[in-house]
């Protein structure tokens, strides 16, 4: 059974255009290798505001942790995760199931 993983990061205030390039610069890059599991980043513009979220889909658990563990083992994101890290006020990271109707990603 498929697992989404919904990953919310609400920056300290005015931090989200130091976000945005730390991720075009330094983080994508790295991504796109990786990108397969992805189905989208957003940044928030209304409600809670300051957040990047992004949505992966994966194909379980162990799927996940083989991803996160890989993408982690990469020294480029490393030193990503060493500059933006700073940048974040709270990080939320939901384990989701498809609902057993309607469309799924």
């Amino acid at each position: 059974m498929a697992v989404y993983e919904l990953r919310t990061y609400t920056l300290i205030v005015g931090k989200m255009p130091e976000a945005i390039g730390y991720y075009q610069k330094m983080a994508w890059p790295v991504l796109e290798r990786y990108q397969t599991k992805l189905v989208g980043y957003f940044v928030s513009d209304t409600g809670a505001l300051h957040q990047l979220v992004h949505l992966w889909k994966f194909d379980d658990d162990n799927d996940r942790r083989a991803h996160w563990k890989a993408l982690f083992a990469e020294p480029d994101f490393q030193e990503f995760a060493k500059h933006f890290r700073p940048l974040v006020q709270n990080q939320n990271v939901q384990l989701l199931l498809a609902a057993p109707w309607g469309p799924h990603p």
